[in-house]
């Protein structure tokens, strides 16, 4: 911290841990810490739901004392490790709110808040367990109530971004491989692509077959034959305007390895949705979070459960999805304009990007300010994403369960269904945006 800024060599310990080189290179570490944070609270919050971990979360005071689990109608073994990954994530919202407000219009790093932003480490993790210490004696009431419907509504942006992140993968991707086919063996690329492509599309087909076969029956489940039937024509329409003579001549990068992959996350996001169905028959793969440990358990809300089950595979999934977006939202770099609008970034802006650092007399290549005119992204923005992906894990850890009810509908709700729903619709309307825009809106520039 109190090196002199020339004397900071670029990927040095002493300038990664302090705030002396504010370069390309540190911004996008800062962005990877406080990544790495959102990481470290999702694993404490799986941590918190594994089997055996609610006869020591009971000891905390005041979690097994409300009149729900006095009376009975709630067994304090089920109820406890939800609580925890409700108190954790809310946690790790309000310290990424605080930052989040804290950050608004930093325009440069001439700014004092920038070194807020690229330093003190050991201060922000100390805030941040003194907020998580503080959330586990939040009282009861109707927070864990009130605070299942800001997780709807966060998740359902994340599932957005997510969706515009994994547009961005796949533009930079597909422009990556396209440049190497022009300067290299070009029958090898383009097999490339193509062999991608059909998997993605071969994978979004057998998806649409499996959930035909098993999450429908001949004489009901009509909205899941409706949800499937639109996403899968949506799917079809969206891939077939990528590859539109007007959109390919306006935007030459564009093409099926896109479209091909964001119909693979829709059909995901799909499936993720009907898993989430309360009605059995028109979901087989519902999992209980209450598993009796005998095959003809006793009837009566106060029958004891046997274990917790908080897995099932869509949220396995789902997390694997939300790891590869975090890490890919920190590092990304990309010159998809539609997109870094979306996400207030800079074109070409992250560890990936090309830049030249400075060198020395001596020959040593050193971190160069390059954000004394100009951030390379919304300080604010990130951290507000960071928000909405606290919520984001928060619901998929606890399969959506809304609290106070009773033990049939304490697996899953209708509320998850419509949001996954409308959230991939929403997506791909954005995704479809990204590839008109230039003809709807001639007179702007989206180069």
């Amino acid at each position: 911290v109190f090196l002199h800024p020339a004397s900071c060599l670029c990927g040095s310990a002493s300038c990664l841990l302090s705030s002396c080189c504010p370069s390309t290179y540190n911004s996008t570490i800062s962005r990877l810490a406080f990544s790495f944070l959102l990481l470290l609270g999702t694993l404490v919050s799986i941590i918190m739901i594994l089997p055996g971990m609610e006869d020591h979360l009971k000891k905390i005071p005041g979690f097994c004392k409300s009149d729900s689990i006095i009376s009975g109608t709630v067994n304090c073994d089920v109820i406890v490790g939800y609580k925890s990954v409700y108190r954790m994530c809310f946690a790790m919202a309000c310290f990424f709110f605080l930052f989040s407000i804290i950050m608004i219009r930093v325009r440069s790093s001439k700014d004092p808040r920038a070194a807020i932003q690229n330093g003190f480490w050991f201060f922000k993790f100390l805030a941040l367990v003194g907020i998580t210490v503080g959330a586990f004696f939040i009282p009861d009431g109707t927070f864990t109530t009130v605070w299942y419907y800001f997780g709807v509504v966060g998740s359902f942006i994340f599932i957005i971004i997510q969706l515009i992140l994994l547009v961005d993968f796949a533009h930079s991707w597909n422009q990556s491989w396209l440049e190497k086919a022009e300067n290299g063996n070009s029958k090898c690329w383009y097999a490339a692509l193509l062999s991608f492509t059909v998997v993605h599309y071969a994978l979004a087909f057998t998806a649409v077959v499996l959930f035909y076969v098993f999450y429908t029956t001949a004489d009901g489940c009509v909205a899941h034959k409706v949800f499937i039937s639109l996403n899968l024509l949506f799917c079809i329409a969206v891939s077939i305007v990528a590859i539109l003579p007007k959109v390919q001549e306006a935007q030459p990068s564009s093409g099926l390895l896109q479209a091909s992959l964001i119909s693979l996350y829709t059909m995901y996001v799909t499936w993720s949705a009907m898993t989430n169905n309360p009605d059995k028959q028109c979901n087989p793969s519902l999992l209980s979070l209450v598993q009796a440990s005998s095959p003809t358990p006793a009837p009566g809300p106060t029958a004891a459960p046997g274990n917790v089950q908080w897995w099932d595979a869509q949220g396995i999934v789902g997390l694997i999805i939300f790891l590869f977006c975090t890490l890919y939202a920190s590092i990304r770099s990309s010159n998809n304009t539609q997109v870094n609008k979306l996400m207030q970034t800079e074109d070409g802006q992250g560890l990936t990007a090309d830049y030249e650092a400075a060198a020395g007399e001596d020959g040593v290549r050193r971190a160069v300010d390059n954000e004394e005119e100009g951030v390379t992204y919304s300080y604010s923005f990130f951290h507000f994403s960071l928000l909405l992906a606290s919520l984001y894990i928060m619901m998929t850890l606890t399969n959506w369960y809304k609290p106070n009810s009773d033990y049939e509908s304490m697996q899953t709700s209708m509320p998850a269904v419509w949001v996954k729903i409308c959230s991939s619709w929403l997506g791909l309307a954005l995704y479809l945006w990204t590839l008109v825009a230039p003809l709807v809106l001639p007179d702007r520039d989206f180069s």
